[in-house]
């Protein structure tokens, strides 16, 4: 085989590549193999058809386009394994000859790796933060904790208040008619949680148990379900228990209950430590970050289509096996929102373009800054590696490839680029917000609390949406061995630039031609 690799313009390649026919015939035998059992010709029982007779019978090509397929993946990757060339995409293929005694020659156009030129990246400024948790936040940890340690006591002498739990049964309709997810028995519910509509939970107070209420709402004009939305509706309500949350003192006995200290001080302390940790934690990596798009801001690159749609296609996918953890298929979660493949395209196409300026800048920062590697430091990211994966770091080093060992390197050194870029970067206060901004952040917080939903759940564009976010907020560890795929679609986030092999199905020029 042979390679020709020929420059384009905005950093794309066309690589010419030729397989001798002997090989390309061998292709075309495994293929006739394969599907042999399932021709039938005149005179030869199912299956014992000879190749000549089925290519004289239907042509000569009859098996080309699967072969071709097979030698294309085969050629293609053992050719760009061996060329010093940073593919960045997916490759789009054309088969140029393909006959009976000559070479099988197609060509792979692709994108490569752009070239980067920086900007000012030392010295760039990002927003103080100090990386200390205030006092609210303290308050709040502790007062989850108090929450999770309440006792539920059962009342059964007083009417409903404000602040109790009551279990319901209830049923909705409008005009008389039940509605979709109107109903339930045995609900929990707790009076000024405001989780159901309108003034429900304010027409339980002063009820007892065993009443029977009647309860009128009106739905909000932006509910979800358009059916519903903005439509007056009763509710039958049977109150069947009222219970009320026990909170433990704030002293001693508590802080030996949740945790191993004696007192409440020193409970209140270790509290406070940790979350200054995290908060420190917190603010470093948004600091890294500004830092980061601060640096790729002034850089100057021209990023091929092709990178960012394959970069768009991993974002999808990823987001996809997310909503699928979640219970929820992409198709349904497009149903819900209204998007199809192309407005969701648009809609991640940001962020890709955002992923490769990054990645391509803090690479670029590690070419011009020098920045190394050490094989102790590769040798404790192994260590790291094996550790989360539960294997032998003997074993884990047999797997990993020699391209892949040239990527966990560069991953390690992107990460020094970016304390590289965190500790040149010079700190400034935080840019005041203004009224207008801060009165559009007041109208978006009650926007939000104006779409509060009611009693049972279904599975609409609201719940799509709780689902998507929930899944956002979930993270994978860092993965780079051949063992486990998902691992490398993580990697492949991190490291928009890495070489792609998959082939898609081909077409011929001459079929382009009689088209």
């Amino acid at each position: 085989m042979s390679v020709n690799v020929e420059k384009l313009e905005n950093s794309m390649a066309k690589l010419t590549i030729e397989v001798p026919f002997d090989e390309f015939d061998k292709a075309v035998e495994k293929v006739y193999q394969k599907q042999k059992s399932r021709i039938t010709l005149p005179g030869f029982r199912k299956g014992k058809a000879p190749r000549k007779m089925i290519e004289k019978m239907y042509g000569e090509g009859v098996f080309y386009e699967d072969a071709a397929n097979d030698c294309i993946n085969k050629a293609y990757f053992e050719e760009t394994k061996e060329l010093d060339l940073p593919i960045t995409s997916q490759p789009e293929i054309e088969i140029v000859q393909v006959e009976k005694n000559k070479p099988f020659i197609f060509t792979a156009t692709v994108a490569t790796k752009p070239p980067v030129k920086l900007g000012k990246y030392k010295g760039v400024e990002i927003e103080k933060r100090d990386g200390k948790a205030t006092k609210e936040a303290v308050a709040e940890a502790i007062n989850k904790e108090r929450e999770s340690n309440a006792r539920i006591i059962d009342v059964d002498d007083r009417a409903v208040k404000d602040g109790d739990i009551v279990n319901i049964d209830y049923e909705g309709s409008i005009d008389g008619v039940p509605f979709d997810g109107g109903a339930a028995t045995g609900h929990q519910l707790t009076i000024g949680s405001h989780t159901f509509i309108d003034t429900f939970e304010d027409q339980l107070i002063g009820k007892k148990i065993g009443d029977d209420v009647e309860v009128n709402v009106t739905f909000p004009k932006e509910y979800h379900a358009e059916d519903l939305a903005g439509k007056p509706a009763l509710f039958k309500v049977k109150i069947n228990a009222i219970q009320v949350k026990e909170l433990p003192e704030l002293d001693d006995e508590f802080a030996q209950d949740v945790s191993e200290f004696d007192t409440f001080k020193e409970y209140e302390a270790d509290v406070k430590k940790k979350l200054d940790e995290q908060a420190e934690k917190d603010a470093r990596y948004i600091k890294e970050r500004e830092a980061v798009a601060a640096a790729a801001d002034n850089a100057e690159m021209d990023i091929p289509e092709p990178m960012i749609d394959t970069q768009v296609t991993y974002l999808i996918d990823n987001f996809s096996r997310r909503l699928m953890q979640q219970g929820l298929s992409i198709e349904q979660y497009m149903q819900f929102t209204g998007l199809t493949q192309e407005a969701m395209r648009d809609q991640m196409k940001p962020e890709a373009v955002k992923n490769i300026r990054s990645r391509l800048t803090l690479e670029a920062i590690v070419e011009a800054e020098k920045i190394e590697v050490s094989d102790e430091q590769f040798e404790e990211e192994l260590e790291k590696m094996a550790t989360n994966y539960g294997m032998k770091i003997e074993d884990l080093k047999a797997q990993v490839t020699p391209e892949e060992v040239k990527e966990i390197k560069m991953d390690l050194a992107v990460e020094k680029a970016t304390a590289f870029l965190l500790e040149n970067a010079k700190e400034v206060a935080p840019k005041k917000t203004t009224k207008k901004a801060a009165d559009k952040e007041e109208k978006a917080e009650k926007k939000t609390t104006a779409k509060k939903t009611t009693a049972k759940k279904t599975t609409t564009k609201k719940a799509a949406e709780d689902k998507e976010e929930k899944a956002e907020k979930k993270t994978t560890a860092k993965k780079t061995t051949k063992k486990a795929a998902e691992d490398k679609e993580e990697k492949a986030e991190k490291k928009t630039t890495a070489k792609k092999t998959t082939t898609k199905k081909t077409t011929t020029k001459k079929a382009k031609e009689e088209e």
